[in-house]
C-alpha cells in the first residue's frame, strides 16, 4: 500500500501558484493572485492539499490514469469555482467526479446540495463516508456520459416545487476529467430546462476554443456553433498545472456557460436536421458550401439559398457564425 509520506513525496511542490481573477476576456488573464500551498508537518487549515493526500492515503489508492484523475490541491480554486456559478444556500449542484470531494465540501459550505456522479467505486465509496453526516449530498456511482441525468435531477428540483422553495433550475459546477469534457458539454448544454449554468475547469486549450475561436481559423469547429445555439460562453480565469495530482501535462481554465432555454433558441424547424447540416458543411472544411452540402439539395439551389441569407454563393463553413448557418438552414428548408 502506497505510505502517506510516499504520496506526500509524489505530491508537486506548490511555491507561488499564479490564479488569476475571474476574466470574461482571454485578453485579460494575466493579472496574478498569490498562493501558497506547502506539504509541510506543521498544523494549518485544512486545506485540498493535505486532505487529497489523506484522502487518498485512507484507500490506499492512487490516482488513475485511464479514469483521467487530477485531483485539485488548491482551495481556493475549489472556492473560485463555486463563487463563478454564484452558488448559495438553497441552491442544487450537480457534480461530475467528485474525487476526493475537496469542491463538494466547498459546494456545500456554501449552502448548496450536491448531487455527485462519480464512476470510481473507490471514490465513490470514499466520498459516501466523508459526507455520511449531512443530508445535503449524494453519490450515484455511474458513468455520467452514459447516466440519465434528467431523472436524477427532476425529482430532486420537483420535491423543492413542493415545498414552496423558489429555486427554478439547478447548476452544474465541476473539476472535470478532461477526456471526457466535450461528451459532458454536448449533453448538458440542451438542458436549458433544468440547468440554469455549467461551470466547467476544463484543459485550457479545450476552454479557449470554445469560447475565444474565431471565424476563418482552424480551430473553428461545429461545437462553436452548438456552444452558442445553447449557451452564452464565458471564458473565466486560468489555473495553472501545478495546482493538481498528478500534474497534467497541460494548464487548465474555468469556462461558465449560461445556458439558453427553448424560446432564446435560434429559430429552426428541427434542431437535429440543423445539426446535421452544420456537420456535413464542415466535413468538407476547405470546400465551399455549395459542393459539401450538395447532398442535401442540388448546387445551384445551395447558391440561391446563399444569396438569399445574404452570403457569398462561394461560402465555406469557417466563414459562417451561428445566425449565418440559422439563415442558411431556413432558406434551404424553403427549397
Amino acid at each position: 500500500m502506497t505510505t502517506a509520506v510516499q504520496l506526500c513525496h509524489s505530491l508537486p511542490s506548490l511555491p507561488t501558484a499564479t490564479v488569476p481573477a475571474a476574466k470574461s476576456s482571454a485578453g485579460a488573464r494575466n493579472q496574478p493572485v498569490s498562493l501558497r500551498v506547502v506539504c509541510a508537518s506543521r498544523k494549518s487549515r485544512d486545506d485540498d492539499y493535505h486532505a487529497t493526500l489523506k484522502a487518498l492515503n485512507s484507500k490506499g489508492r492512487f490516482p488513475r490514469k485511464s479514469l483521467g484523475q487530477h485531483y485539485m490541491l488548491n482551495p481556493e480554486i475549489n472556492e473560485q469555482l463555486a463563487r463563478a456559478a454564484n452558488v448559495e444556500e438553497g441552491d442544487v449542484v450537480l457534480e461530475i467526479g467528485p474525487g476526493t470531494g475537496s469542491l463538494t465540501n466547498v459546494l456545500i459550505n456554501s449552502g448548496a446540495t450536491v448531487l455527485a456522479i462519480e464512476k470510481d467505486p473507490h471514490m465513490v465509496d470514499l466520498v459516501r463516508e466523508r459526507f455520511e453526516t449531512t443530508d445535503k449530498f449524494k453519490v450515484l456511482q455511474e458513468d455520467f456520459v452514459k447516466c440519465h441525468i434528467r431523472s436524477h435531477i427532476s425529482p430532486i428540483l420537483e420535491s423543492r416545487k413542493a415545498l414552496n422553495v423558489s429555486l427554478i433550475r439547478a447548476k452544474v459546477v465541476s473539476n472535470l476529467p478532461f477526456n471526457i469534457s466535450t461528451d459532458v458539454i454536448k449533453l448538458l448544454l440542451p438542458m436549458g430546462d433544468i440547468f440554469s449554468e455549467v461551470v466547467l475547469l476544463l484543459q485550457e486549450e479545450t476552454a479557449v476554443r470554445l469560447v475565444e475561436s474565431s471565424l476563418r481559423t482552424s480551430e473553428y469547429r461545429p461545437i462553436n456553433v452548438f456552444v452558442n445555439f445553447y449557451s452564452e460562453p464565458e471564458y473565466n480565469f486560468r489555473v495553472p498545472r501545478t495546482n493538481f495530482f498528478p500534474q497534467p501535462n497541460v494548464d487548465a481554465a474555468v469556462v461558465t456557460f449560461r445556458l439558453k432555454q427553448a424560446p432564446d433558441y435560434p429559430s429552426v424547424a428541427s434542431t437535429k436536421s440543423f445539426f446535421s447540416m452544420v456537420h456535413s458543411a464542415f466535413n468538407g472544411k476547405r470546400k465551399m458550401l455549395r459542393r459539401s452540402l450538395q447532398h442535401i439539395c442540388p448546387s445551384n439551389e445551395i447558391e440561391r439559398a446563399l444569396g438569399d441569407a445574404g452570403l457569398p454563393t462561394t461560402s465555406r463553413p469557417e466563414e459562417l457564425t451561428l445566425d449565418d448557418f440559422v439563415k442558411l438552414y431556413n432558406m434551404i428548408a424553403k427549397v
